[in-house]
């Protein structure tokens, strides 16, 4: 009977996590078409070859060799309309939201992009990976970036 109980709790806790590594990742823009604005999937940066963005609806691989750019920067914002409604403390608070843009050359030579909004949770994680898999620096868009990106 406990044993069934401990079987059922691990997998409704892997249900819940969504049971897929990698961190959560939402696709804002870049050069692939193939891959629908606002998709949202996983990204993956614990395969030998390969960064691996997947989802319901797309999923692309791009070998860490051919990366030849990362970038890492924040949009913050000040949370007016809660501060209006609830109470002026929440003026104080801040929104932050953690973009990573991978540049690479695939196959037929071309240089190409793609910009992911990543999880909070999941930032500090993709860009120690992505450094260590490919050899490059992450670029930072400011200070603040840094800070947030080093930890």
């Amino acid at each position: 009977m406990l044993r069934a109980l401990a079987c059922g709790l691990v997998f409704l806790l892997a249900c819940q996590a969504g049971g897929v590594p990698g961190s959560r990742l939402e696709y804002v823009g870049g050069t692939i078409s193939e891959i629908p604005q606002g998709c949202s999937g996983r990204g993956q940066v614990t395969d030998d070859v390969y960064f691996v963005f997947y989802s319901h609806k797309a999923s692309w691989r791009i070998p860490y060799e051919s990366i030849d750019f990362i970038e890492y920067g924040q949009k913050v914002n000040r949370r007016y309309l809660t501060a209006v409604l609830i109470s002026p403390l929440f003026l104080l608070a801040k929104k932050r939201e953690h973009f990573l843009t991978v540049g690479y050359t695939d196959d037929k030579g071309r240089h190409q992009a793609m910009v992911f909004r990543v999880d909070k949770d999941g930032i500090r994680t993709m860009l120690v990976g992505l450094e260590a898999k490919t050899g490059k620096r992450i670029d930072y868009q400011d200070d603040e970036a840094r800070k947030a990106g080093k930890g």
